[in-house]
C-alpha cells in the first residue's frame, strides 16, 4: 500500500513532464523547420543573383520546387518532411550556384583565351604583311634594274645602229678604168701584077682594149 501510494505521485510527475516536454520538441522541430527554409531561400536568391536563373535555369526551378514543398509540408503539420525538403532545395541551390560559376569561370577564361588567339593572329597577319611589302619592294627594286638594264642595252643597241648607218653613208667608190692600146697586125693578100711586082708594106691596125680595174675606198 504504502509503496504504491508513493508509486502513484512519481508516475503522475513523470507524465506531467513529458507531457509539458512535447510541445517543447514539437516546437523545436518547426523552428528547425523555418530555419531550414530560412536558409534554402537564402541560398536559391544568392543563386538568382549570381545568373544560376539563366545559367542553369533548370537546376534552379528544382531547387525553387523543393523550397515550395518545405513550406506545404511544414504548413501542414509535416516538420520533418519540411527540414529535408528545404535541406534539400539548399544542396540543389548550392551545388547549381557553385557549377554556374565554374561555367562562368571557364567562360571567362575561353574569352580570354580567345582574345590572346586573336591577338596573336594579329600580330601574326601584320608581320605576314611586313615580310610581304618587303619582297614587294625587293621585286620592284629588281623589276627596276632589269627596266634599266634593258634601256642600256636599248640604248648600245641604237648606237651601234647608227654608227652603221653612218659607216654605210661614208663610203666612198672609186672606179679607176684603165686603157691599153694593142697593135693588131692585119694581114692583106698579094696581089700579083704582070709587069711590076710589087709587095704591100704591111699595115698596122689598133685595136683599143679596155681594162676597168675598181677600188673601194671605206672612210670610218
Amino acid at each position: 500500500m504504502f509503496r504504491s501510494k508513493l508509486y502513484v505521485p512519481a508516475a503522475a510527475g513523470m507524465a506531467m513532464m513529458l507531457a509539458l516536454g512535447m510541445p517543447a520538441h514539437a516546437e523545436g522541430k518547426a523552428d528547425r523547420a523555418r530555419t531550414a527554409i530560412a536558409h534554402a531561400e537564402g541560398r536559391i536568391q544568392a543563386g538568382d543573383a549570381a545568373g544560376v536563373a539563366t545559367t542553369l535555369p533548370e537546376r534552379q526551378a528544382e531547387a525553387r520546387k523543393a523550397l515550395n514543398t518545405a513550406k506545404e509540408d511544414l504548413s501542414a503539420g509535416r516538420k520533418e518532411e519540411a527540414i529535408a525538403e528545404a535541406n534539400r532545395a539548399t544542396a540543389i541551390a548550392e551545388a547549381a550556384l557553385g557549377e554556374a560559376q565554374k561555367i562562368k569561370t571557364d567562360q571567362a577564361n575561353a574569352q580570354a583565351q580567345q582574345a590572346q588567339d586573336i591577338q596573336a593572329r594579329a600580330q601574326q597577319a601584320e608581320q605576314n604583311a611586313s615580310v610581304a611589302q618587303a619582297q614587294a619592294a625587293d621585286a620592284n627594286a629588281r623589276a627596276a634594274n632589269a627596266e634599266q638594264a634593258a634601256a642600256a642595252s636599248a640604248a648600245r643597241a641604237d648606237v651601234a645602229v647608227a654608227a652603221a648607218n653612218a659607216a654605210a653613208a661614208n663610203q666612198v667608190e672609186t672606179t679607176v678604168t684603165t686603157e691599153t692600146k694593142a697593135p693588131v697586125t692585119k694581114a692583106r693578100s698579094a696581089r700579083k701584077v704582070v709587069k711590076v711586082t710589087r709587095k704591100a708594106a704591111p699595115r698596122v691596125a689598133t685595136r683599143t682594149a679596155t681594162e676597168t680595174t675598181t677600188i673601194t675606198t671605206r672612210t670610218p
